[in-house]
């Protein structure tokens, strides 16, 4: 599967995150996965562009939701964008609601395990947020902090 982001990350990184010595199969090392959903790349231009920092805090959620969404007009950046809002996202939960992780199924799809067990497909929920408007990403933060 070719996936741009990716593609950026590894360029500068080195190969992605997976197996490594004494990891089981399919275990990858939480750093390197939180670094690299992290990155969020074309979210963050559009972001300063505005003046929107994101400091992967559930403040910056709310700022992104008052973005006007100019980004509707091209599908192309839209579903870049969706991508990006969802991992961003999954960031600030992962990093403002104790007890969550990324969960990244087998087909490599990443999500948020909450401390309840609950996952949220947090990108397709950035994809939502991208097209519509709804759900509002601080909304999303602040449900994943009650469960």
């Amino acid at each position: 599967m070719d996936i741009p982001f990716l593609a950026k990350w590894r360029a500068r990184h080195g190969p992605s995150p997976g197996i490594g010595v004494g990891q089981a199969p399919g275990e990858a090392d939480p750093a390197s996965v939180e670094e690299l959903l992290g990155e969020c790349e074309l979210l963050r231009q559009r972001a300063e562009r505005h003046d929107v920092r994101l400091d992967n805090s559930a403040d910056s959620l709310s700022a992104l939701d008052q973005l006007v969404p100019n980004w509707r007009d091209d599908p192309d950046v839209m579903g870049w964008l969706g991508n990006d809002a969802g991992l961003y996202l999954g960031t600030v939960i992962l990093h403002t609601v104790p007890g969550t992780a990324w969960q990244v199924w087998p087909n490599g799809h990443p999500v948020i395990r909450l401390a309840s067990g609950r996952e949220l497909d947090t990108v397709a929920l950035g994809h939502a947020w991208a097209e519509s408007g709804s759900p509002e990403l601080s909304q999303v933060r602040a449900e994943a902090a009650e469960d």
